[in-house]
């Protein structure tokens, strides 16, 4: 889990530091403080080009971005990151309901177990991460359409293919089609069996399949797409389908 802390008091910034990484968190291996900035801009700059799963925001940030504005913009990227505001002032908490923030907690500096809530709230964000990646994320597929990140359930892909711009890919789901900067043998160590690589230019996923043309070497998926397959791939594409189909039969037979 990738923690990023804003607060711009450096002995408040010290302290988080210090409570995080000499407590019970640091047990576990996937835990990293990524980013410790002082003000907005340095989280907007990270977040530009890395993911964090939990925010440690204070709310009275001395700059023309609060903390709350600064939230709004990760959860407009990311809607699972987890945030967690800090403090110094109990009321403010209410203004979380007119940015329409949701948060995991709020924690106020002034009260003196300041450091037994901020450990007990982050040892329940790790719960959530580890969750989020079991059940969730191992299960959808994050693509970056602007500024913002969509997050699409494997279920709902149909295909993925090389666009005719370069360095591209499109994307086909039930909801519509995406183009975006990748290549398809990154995108293949991001999916799971239900998906398989047919053709330099194509992944198709296996629950999707509607028809296969061996005369012209075509898949046509269900939502209608056509999708090219290489010679060379027949035999596995076969036994990838005939597998999917066997393993779906015994998932959906009563008892399993």
């Amino acid at each position: 889990m990738k923690i990023v802390i804003c607060e711009d008091d450096a002995q408040q910034r010290k302290f988080l530091q210090s409570t995080i990484v000499h407590s019970s968190l640091f047990q576990y291996n996937d835990i990293e403080i990524a980013l410790i900035a002082s003000n907005p801009s340095e989280v907007f700059a990270y977040i530009q080009e890395h993911r964090a799963d939990c925010f440690l925001l204070d709310i009275e940030l001395q700059h023309e971005i609060n903390g709350l504005e600064l939230a709004n913009t990760i959860r407009s990227k990311d809607p699972f990151a987890t945030i967690i505001f800090i403090t110094t002032h109990a009321d403010k908490l209410r203004l979380t309901f007119t940015y329409k923030v949701a948060a995991l907690d709020f924690i106020v500096k002034n009260k003196p177990d300041l450091a037994e809530n901020l450990i007990d709230t982050l040892h329940v964000a790790y719960q959530k991460h580890q969750n989020i990646h079991t059940q969730q994320i191992e299960r959808a597929f994050q693509v970056k359409i602007g500024e913002h990140i969509k997050i699409i359930p494997f279920d709902d892909i149909y295909c993925f293919s090389t666009s005719p711009n370069a360095h591209k890919i499109e994307l086909k789901e039930k909801s519509g089609v995406y183009e975006f900067f990748s290549n398809l043998t990154d995108i293949e160590q991001q999916l799971d069996n239900r998906f398989f690589r047919c053709h330099r230019g194509y992944i198709v996923n296996l629950q999707h399949i509607h028809k296969i043309d061996s005369t012209y070497r075509t898949i046509t998926m269900k939502n209608g797409s056509i999708c090219n397959y290489s010679f060379r791939y027949k035999k596995a594409l076969m036994n990838a389908l005939t597998l999917h189909q066997t393993l779906s039969l015994n998932s959906a037979s009563p008892g399993k």
